[in-house]
């Protein structure tokens, strides 16, 4: 009979995933409304509304807290029975070293998060504050379990590339969506964050946190969310490429392009727009 879970499952993620893949995920799409216009002269503005979720490195968190030692031991039936004292040593010399790996994997996942420590009680506090202090952020509260309800606009002239969302001291986040202007006044957009492998990754780790809590106890999991929005560009300029099922709509002198983003997106949202 094994022992609790935790540093094993954290282990198994950290080898299935990789330390970058756990940060790129670390921020994630829940409920949202997003668009992207994109006009002449490279004139853009950009709105997301919804929910951001924290939820695989919230459960990271509970997976990884301390736990008391405790033999178990059982017969070939699995029926449980006193350990032995020689089992007892041989059990608590393993819970000795999982704690020294777990305390390195702690350092490691706090460096990750730009000094965020995952076990910290106050970290939703502190990543509101530091989302509260950059432009565009217009409305961020914490609701509970790794759930975020934001607004975010902001506007301005492509003189370089755009991404959403960017948090200080993270280089290695997935973003939602990238904006990157050419040379020949094209302008190439990408929404890594709304399908593909990419947030395939960031889907499917909240579930396999969860997965990995139920068998500590038999706790109930916290609710996953997945991805579940909608994402739009809306130009006046000409498009290039894009790769929507229904390709653009025209409303006035505007061409809109819409996709559907929920967990069973795997191809992610891209369009090449001269402006």
């Amino acid at each position: 009979m094994e022992r609790g879970a935790s540093p094993r499952v954290m282990r198994g993620i950290v080898a299935a995933c990789g330390a970058l893949a756990l940060s790129a995920c670390f921020l994630t799409p829940g409920k949202f409304e997003s668009e992207l216009v994109l006009t002449s002269g490279g004139v853009f503005a950009f709105g997301y509304e919804g929910e951001i979720t924290t939820m695989g490195l919230n459960r990271l968190a509970q997976m990884g807290a301390p736990q008391a030692f405790k033999a178990e031991c059982a017969d070939d039936g699995m029926e449980p029975r006193d350990c032995s004292a020689e089992e007892v040593e041989q059990q608590r010399s393993e819970w000795e070293a999982e704690q020294d790996e777990d305390a390195r994997e702690k350092e490691q996942f706090v460096k990750m998060f730009g000094g965020m420590d995952p076990n910290d009680p106050e970290i939703a506090e502190k990543l509101v504050a530091t989302l509260r202090k950059m432009r565009g952020w217009e409305a961020v509260s914490y609701r509970g379990e790794g759930i975020y309800d934001v607004r975010y606009r902001i506007e301005g002239v492509l003189t370089h590339s755009f991404l959403f969302p960017v948090l200080e001291d993270m280089p290695g986040m997935t973003h939602f969506v990238s904006v990157t202007p050419r040379s020949d006044g094209s302008v190439r957009v990408q929404a890594p964050g709304f399908g593909g492998e990419q947030a395939g990754m960031g889907q499917g780790l909240p579930m396999i946190l969860a997965m990995g809590a139920m068998q500590e106890g038999g706790k109930d999991a916290a609710p996953i969310v997945l991805p579940d929005g909608q994402f739009a560009i809306r130009t006046n300029g000409q498009i290039l490429t894009n790769n929507t099922e229904e390709g653009p709509a025209v409303e006035g002198d505007m061409k809109v392009l819409r996709w559907t983003v929920d967990e069973s997106s795997r191809t992610a949202p891209t369009a090449l727009i001269a402006l």
